[in-house]
């Protein structure tokens, strides 16, 4: 059974560990994981210890196996990592959902998100929910201390239709 709850404090390790083994997978096509692991590796840690009130964790059965956040608590998602055994099971798009229903819930009209240019998976798993590539460019990461080709992504949440036939009409 699939349940969404917010994080709690203490779960340091396990979503540290989702989170590497994630960025791992999703880094392993790109390459160069072998220099950065460590960085990454701490980032996770103290990403999860310090800013666990912004994170959403997705259960399965009762075991954590996935989490997004938004940092700033605004439209943004900051991270978003699904544990590679679990991929494949409807469970990034019901984590995914339940982020947008909170995001809509604040009143906002859009969630956005950022994600390396060459997570192809991702890309592609946001572009088949609606999500659109806004821009590309190379941002540095302070939590890898590296710069990293980046595409920008995002979502409208309103309903821009009038139910006219065409644009503008």
């Amino acid at each position: 059974m699939i349940h969404i709850r917010n994080a709690h404090e203490g779960e340091t390790a396990v979503l540290a560990s989702i989170g590497l083994r994630s960025w791992q997978k999703a880094m392993s096509a790109i390459g160069g994981t072998g220099e950065l692991l460590e960085s990454a590796s701490e980032a996770f840690e103290n990403f999860t210890r310090n800013l666990w009130l912004t994170i959403s964790v997705i259960e399965l059965n009762g075991e954590a196996v996935g989490w997004a956040a938004r940092e700033a608590l605004d439209e943004a998602i900051s991270d978003f990592w699904i544990d590679p055994d679990f991929v494949r099971r409807g469970l990034g798009t019901a984590l995914l959902a339940r982020i947008e229903a909170d995001v809509r819930g604040q009143g906002l009209e859009k969630v956005s998100l950022q994600s390396h240019a060459g997570n192809t998976d991702a890309i592609a798993f946001f572009r088949a929910r609606g999500y659109e590539i806004r821009w590309l460019s190379i941002v540095y990461s302070p939590k890898l201390d590296s710069d990293v080709p980046t595409v920008g992504l995002s979502k409208s949440l309103v309903d821009d239709s009038d139910g006219a036939y065409g644009p503008g009409i």
